[in-house]
């Protein structure tokens, strides 16, 4: 395939991601939240995601409401991310400001989007904390986390935003959509997010090849080692959070927990969160294929066994 005709189908790509953008566009009052409330009679996070289906020692109350406490940090996560990948969006559009202008208002559209989704996530937070039992703490700050990430290359960024868009694109058609016991209100906040971050993981994709044809070998062999810091990065968060939210379980859990069935409880958060936000974005078949399209055998052997060292 020629340069000329690579181009004319990613200038498609570009303007079918601006197409569908028009077409799925959503508002927060409107088409999502509609004046409604979480029903904590409901799962809000499904198995699929929080791993609890086979955990025969916890309770069916017990599951419901750590699915309940999972769902909160889901969200409040996005709500932490879409921070620094907003930010980075921002600045890549500097480079189409005089050049392709198709490019250009994909990824405008796309700054908007995640904007309008902090603002969905922020909102969720609020809606839940009415209904839950004080005491839940998500303490990371957004903006000090996205100073760590936007230290490192723009390659290790997309790279890193690539393999969230994706995950987030999994777990709502493989877990979300398809369970029909969790509240109402919580499916449709994360079937409208899904909508939109399909186009965003295109558009991730497209920028992280552009990125990497204009970057040498010594400095993508740097970024792939930044990608890991990254992904130790991310797992700090995840490690953080467990434990926070092992201990909000614990302060509000109807019976005394044993030492064993603590350590157990924070295995189980530890697990799960490392396979929401990790393992399911790093495995993702997309992802793997970019990755190893833009890498030497190597640097993706290195970035899969540095992963594979969180299992």
């Amino acid at each position: 395939m020629t340069a000329a005709s690579t181009s004319s189908i990613e200038a498609d790509r570009y303007g079918r991601c601006i197409a569908a953008s028009k077409r799925v566009r959503w508002d927060i009052d409107q088409d999502v939240i509609r004046a409604r409330s979480f029903d904590t009679t409901q799962k809000f996070l499904p198995d699929g995601l929080t791993l609890l289906a086979d955990v025969d020692w916890l309770s069916a109350d017990d599951k419901r409401y750590l699915s309940q406490i999972q769902g909160r940090t889901y969200a409040n996560m996005f709500r932490l991310v879409e921070r620094f990948v907003n930010a980075k969006i921002l600045e890549i559009t500097n480079d189409h400001w005089l050049g392709n202008q198709t490019a250009l208002e994909s990824l405008v559209r796309f700054s908007d989007e995640e904007l309008k989704h902090q603002e969905l996530f922020r909102r969720v937070e609020l809606l839940i904390a009415k209904d839950m039992p004080p005491g839940y703490s998500f303490a990371w700050n957004a903006d000090e986390i996205g100073k760590v990430v936007l230290s490192k290359s723009t390659w290790a960024v997309l790279g890193l935003t690539l393999l969230i868009e994706l995950f987030s694109q999994v777990h709502y058609r493989q877990s979300i959509e398809p369970d029909g016991s969790l509240s109402p209100l919580f499916k449709d906040i994360f079937l409208f997010h899904w909508r939109e971050e399909s186009q965003h993981a295109i558009l991730d994709e497209l920028e992280w090849a552009r990125i990497d044809s204009t970057t040498t070998d010594a400095a993508r062999d740097i970024a792939v080692g930044e990608l890991i810091e990254l992904i130790m990065a991310v797992d700090g968060v995840v490690q953080g959070q467990a434990s926070a939210d092992c201990s909000y379980f614990k302060l509000n859990c109807t019976r005394a927990l044993s030492d064993t069935e603590e350590k157990k409880l924070q295995a189980l958060f530890l697990h799960a969160y490392r396979f929401q936000y990790i393992f399911s974005g790093a495995s993702h078949a997309e992802f793997v294929s970019v990755l190893n399209r833009l890498t030497t055998r190597e640097q993706s052997a290195r970035f899969f066994a540095a992963v594979d060292t969180l299992r």
